[in-house]
């Protein structure tokens, strides 16, 4: 597991939004980040699933989240721009972004994926993440200390056969964490990494490998070391970097 200890005020006053925080990785992080003091936003399209985790965040005492109800398949460039502009009014500025949202699509050979299934795959977990990069960029720009944090896989890192649309997406989610990176470089208080989270007891992991003992994998919150240290002000400088959580 990665090695950090994270303060317990490592995060006092920041505002991070999580995408996926209903549930698995996005909701342990939501989870961890308010812990630590963040004011978290949570965004998915589940609206019952986002409550449960701000009941949670709020019986627990830490500062009160925002419930960002907003579905990344069907959302139109518009939304975008509106949900930026919403941010920017009621908060001022980010201090974090989770890009931890994601499906898993087909696992089949390429020549049997639909093209109506690659290209859900690719609105999910790419254009939806340009499209809200793009659009929070200017309320990152207003923090002294932003982290973008990008969700890959090791699929994402080296080509494996059977993982088709999701093992694709994730290339692309490593060249948008590169890309920004090297952009924001040296010209702005923002940096972007990505994280492989790792063999995790999630719905995602139960569907790829349905035979699987989920005991046998650790839960979400045991991976949460490198997403707080990430986040945090103790990998300022830190960026461009492909991390592992395990």
């Amino acid at each position: 597991m990665f090695d950090y200890t994270a303060p317990p005020n490592l995060l006092q006053n920041r505002i991070i939004l999580v995408t996926g925080a209903g549930r698995g990785i996005g909701a342990a992080a939501a989870k961890a980040y308010a812990a630590h003091g963040a004011t978290v936003l949570l965004l998915g399209k589940t609206e019952e699933n986002l409550n449960r985790i701000y009941d949670q965040i709020e019986a627990a005492g830490y500062p009160q989240p925002a419930v960002i109800p907003f579905d990344l398949e069907t959302a139109r460039p518009e939304q975008y721009i509106e949900l930026a502009d919403t941010l920017g009014k009621n908060f001022g500025r980010l201090d974090g972004l989770l890009h931890n949202a994601s499906i898993l699509g087909p696992r089949t050979a390429l020549e049997q994926v639909s093209g109506e299934s690659f290209m859900q795959v690719m609105q999910i977990n790419v254009n939806a993440m340009f499209m809200l990069t793009s659009n929070l960029l200017p309320l990152l720009k207003q923090s002294t200390d932003a982290s973008v944090i990008f969700t890959s896989s090791s699929v994402g890192r080296k080509g494996r056969a059977y993982w088709g649309p999701y093992a694709v997406s994730k290339f692309a989610t490593e060249g948008l964490m590169q890309t920004l990176a090297d952009e924001v470089e040296n010209v702005s208080s923002i940096r972007a990494n990505s994280i492989n989270p790792g063999a995790t007891r999630t719905q995602m992991r139960a569907q790829a490998y349905p035979g699987e003992d989920p005991d046998s994998k650790p839960c979400p919150a045991d991976i949460m070391p490198v997403y707080l240290y990430l986040m945090g002000s103790d990998s300022t400088g830190v960026t461009g970097q492909a991390l592992n959580a395990q």
